[in-house]
């Protein structure tokens, strides 16, 4: 509403001469703690007595957490920053052309932020990414890092988005209270960019397609969309230019933020906190702790697994070996390499490194990958491996259509059990429950040591009233997981479904004796 106070007093770029009165009116409408709504007002009424006293406001909230005070007359005049550009590259909306900043513009605006904290990190003073590969993670400055990245060292470019970053860092400090705690930053920072600025996960329609242009900080900045990973990082870098500590967890798959050991931050919904809980799964017993440097490889992982899936693996392993300095001993990272490898013909350096994993259980994991073993003794060909990650929409045609190429791998490799496991999956997402449990338990007879085969047994023979059959797979899953220190929320609920249907045979046994 606001905002639009002041767009009305405006038309085609002239402002209405307004009584003093009004402009009074106008000018204690505004946003007391909004950096732009003063820009904009001073902007509109430079010579008023409000719009001066809008400038001084706006000049204040910018040093509100300065240790020195810069005025207005002398340091740094704020006209000389134009401020059109400044409130445009606050107020940007998503998907408007690029504002481009003079030299003189990007001065001014690094000058009036050099008190920001992420200043003080050596990765800010770096401008070759090769220089980045020295530095701890506590020294990388993430929002420096990435940007290095995207726009090829150009520096010009780079001061642009930072500009940007340090703008909204500014604005967030002027609604802060000088030694504002860790919590209060939280709170500001996720107010700004989910309520405020309304940063968004982008609908299933683009993301499936582009999801690297969803991870990059850039894009984000520009669209105000995200997935996980470029939410994340624009959290983070905020949160470096802040002074706010916070973690990096990455279930499989995804990335969120946490603050101590108590508040998750979930990037995709608005920042709510989802307990730990939700992020664990039958086979993800732990949730893994990354730092900053680590981050930046998962940028090149996002862009590696889109070139996959266009089935371009000859820019997917370049991606992947610019991540290794940043993720370098990943045992995922390895899984995901070493396959690309065999996929474009490099089939000694694509075993060298499955030869590196086949053996161990991931940390977070419950059981370990097979596809690795599988392949080095046989069990599955290069094109078996490839069908795994063949993109399903969950359209009954590209479900259908990943079942045809399972079964005609199976026919090679009937030992495959990754393939088969997928297969039982397909299965079970057309609704075909005497089929996926013939495949499950084909692949129990295999191999009884994967907890989420034990599981999806359960599920299909108890709701085929199987119930003996049922408990005999929930208790071998319940085994499996124990023996690693993992309690799955899903077993629980499991067994409380299953006994209301049929008693637990060990209880009635108990009873007997």
């Amino acid at each position: 509403m606001k905002r639009l106070i002041l767009l009305i007093l405006t038309i085609g770029g002239v402002a209405f001469a307004t009584p003093s009165s009004h402009l009074t009116t106008l000018y204690r409408s505004l946003d007391p703690q909004s950096i732009s709504q003063l820009f904009a007002f001073y902007h509109l009424y430079p010579k008023s007595e409000e719009g001066e006293q809008a400038l001084a406001d706006a000049w204040a909230l910018m040093h509100k957490h300065r240790s020195e005070k810069r005025l207005l007359a002398g340091d740094l005049v704020l006209p000389a920053m134009e401020i059109d550009a400044v409130i445009g590259l606050v107020n940007k909306e998503p998907l408007e052309s690029d504002i481009l900043l003079s030299e003189s513009q990007l001065e001014a605006i690094e000058k009036v932020s050099d008190h920001l904290a992420h200043r003080k990190l050596k990765g800010h003073h770096v401008w070759k990414k090769k220089d980045l590969f020295a530095l701890s993670p506590e020294e990388i400055d993430l929002s420096r890092a990435l940007f290095l990245y995207q726009f090829e060292e150009d520096p010009l470019t780079v001061r642009q988005y930072e500009a940007s970053l340090d703008l909204i860092a500014l604005q967030i400090l002027a609604r802060l209270p000088v030694k504002a705690s860790d919590e209060e930053k939280i709170r500001a920072i996720s107010r700004f960019i989910f309520h405020e600025k309304r940063f968004r996960f982008p609908p299933h329609s683009l993301w499936a397609k582009d999801i690297d242009t969803y991870t990059f900080l850039a894009s984000v900045l520009d669209s105000r969309l995200g997935v996980c990973l470029g939410v994340s990082t624009l959290y983070l870098s905020i949160a470096q230019r802040l002074d706010l500590p916070l973690k990096i967890i990455t279930p499989p798959g995804h990335i969120y933020i946490r603050y101590g050991d108590k508040l998750n931050i979930e990037t995709t919904a608005r920042g709510i906190h989802l307990p730990d809980r939700a992020y664990l799964g039958i086979n993800t017993r732990k949730l893994q702790e990354r730092n900053i440097k680590e981050v930046v490889g998962f940028a090149f992982v996002n862009q590696a697994s889109v070139s996959w899936q266009k089935g371009d693996h000859k820019t997917a392993i370049k991606l992947y070996e610019q991540a290794i300095p940043f993720l370098p001993n990943d045992p995922l990272l390895k899984m995901l390499l070493g396959y690309n490898y065999l996929f474009v013909g490099k089939v000694r350096q694509g075993k060298k490194l499955l030869r590196e994993i086949r053996d161990l259980t991931f940390d977070y994991a419950v059981s370990k990958e097979t596809g690795p073993e599988d392949f080095l003794r046989g069990r599955a060909t290069i094109e078996g491996l490839k069908t795994l990650f063949i993109h399903v929409d969950e359209t009954r045609a590209s479900i259908l259509d990943k079942q045809k190429k399972l079964l005609k791998v199976l026919k090679k490799s009937p030992h495959f059990r990754d393939g088969i496991f997928q297969l039982a999956i397909t299965y079970l997402q057309l609704g075909r429950g005497h089929e996926a449990l013939e495949t499950l338990l084909r692949y129990h007879d295999l191999d009884p040591t994967n907890p989420a085969v034990e599981y999806y047994l359960a599920i299909v023979l108890m709701n085929r009233f199987h119930y003996k059959e049922a408990w005999h797979h929930l208790d071998l899953a319940e085994r499996l997981t124990e023996k690693r220190g993992h309690a799955p929320h899903c077993l629980k609920g499991l067994r409380h479904a299953l006994r209301t249907l049929h008693p637990d045979p060990k209880d009635v046994l108990l009873g007997d004796d």
